[in-house]
């Protein structure tokens, strides 16, 4: 069996992150629909999802455009005798008119082109009284909000957007709001048969809703006869994770943050410490500089007085070798013989 590489856009199981508690929720969440129906999983990827789905539907349908996906899907859950699986796009389903009793459609709309298109054929599929399960992002907080533009979608929508589209081929609908976060579950030991929702904020925990905020997907169940969504519209669904990933993967990097912000302080502390000494020795260097310069400008004045000591010492001997010159002349019996000449002037 070839196992499909996790690109980003399509799901596979085995993917970390809140993407896997997204997309097995919202399988989980159509289950109520399906017991006993003709189901069709559009855009069915790995096959995760319809495989699931056929646990209580009689029949279920998976088709995707991506034939590695489809081969994978066949061999994966050959032995689910009631899931078969299809190569085709959506905006071409390769099934009867009328033949299906639900169409499930997990975030597929937003990678289509020709979404008028892609529910046309989802309409035309199902029986008058079928029911359609759609889901996709929510534009305004998926992308907008948050500045996220995801490389793989062609056209995301609006609420209003996406109710226009769905209102046209189906008068009838229940909207849902899914928001992956941390929850805390207070179940009955028996199982749920009704549910409560209280929404607060931290900064307010005595104020409470009971709305979900700021959802970050839809997720639409529409039909053209209002009592087939009356008969299973639940009041809540929550999907706990047995295994707490999601909270230990919280506390994992919250730990690794803590970590980064000790050692960001540690490091903080040396580069004052060091601060301080590139001050201490900028005051020391600064200090020799000055002591250096006083050095440099008293030996350019002794230089000086060497030079002018050098020069009377040169002058005194010019002086003195003068006087030697005379000296040594007044030693001879000629300088006597000149020297009425002398003091007559008329010799020197």
């Amino acid at each position: 069996m070839n196992e499909l590489p996790f690109t980003g856009e399509r799901f596979v199981p085995g993917a970390r992150g809140e993407i896997w508690v997204e997309h097995w929720h919202r399988y989980h969440f159509a289950l109520r629909w399906v017991a006993g129906k003709r189901v069709l999983d559009a855009a069915c990827g790995e096959g995760y999802g319809t495989a699931l789905l056929a646990r209580s539907a009689a029949s279920v349908t998976g088709i995707d455009i991506s034939a590695q996906a489809i081969e994978h899907a066949k061999a994966a859950y050959a032995g689910i005798a009631n899931a078969a699986f299809a190569c085709a796009p959506c905006t071409a389903i390769p099934l009867e008119d009328g033949s299906v009793d639900v169409a499930v459609s997990f975030e597929t709309i937003e990678h289509l082109a020709e979404q008028e298109r892609f529910l046309d054929e989802l309409a035309r599929v199902l029986t008058p009284g079928g029911v359609v399960l759609l889901s996709c992002p929510n534009k305004l907080e998926y992308a907008d909000k948050r500045s996220y533009v995801n490389e793989f979608h062609v056209k995301e929508l609006y609420r209003e957007e996406l109710a226009a589209l769905v209102a046209a081929r189906w008068p009838h609908s229940t909207w849902f709001a899914q928001r992956p976060s941390f929850f805390s579950v207070i179940a009955p030991e028996g199982g749920v048969a009704a549910g409560e929702l209280v929404e607060t904020d931290e900064s307010d925990p005595a104020q409470a809703k009971a709305t979900l905020s700021h959802p970050l997907y839809f997720v639409v169940a529409a039909s053209r006869e209002k009592a087939c969504l009356d008969a299973t519209a639940p009041a809540l669904s929550v999907l706990a994770d047995r295994g707490d990933w999601v909270h230990r993967d919280y506390e994992k990097v919250m730990g690794m943050l803590e970590e980064s912000a000790a050692r960001g302080e540690s490091l903080e502390a040396r580069l004052v410490l060091r601060d301080a000494d590139v001050t201490r020795l900028g005051h020391e260097l600064a200090s020799l500089i000055a002591e250096r310069d006083d050095i440099q400008r008293r030996l350019a004045e002794g230089h000086q007085a060497l030079q002018a000591a050098r020069a009377e010492l040169a002058a005194r001997a010019l002086q003195l070798s003068e006087k030697q010159h005379e000296l040594d002349a007044r030693r001879g019996w000629r300088w006597w013989l000149r020297l009425p000449f002398i003091r007559l002037g008329i010799l020197k």
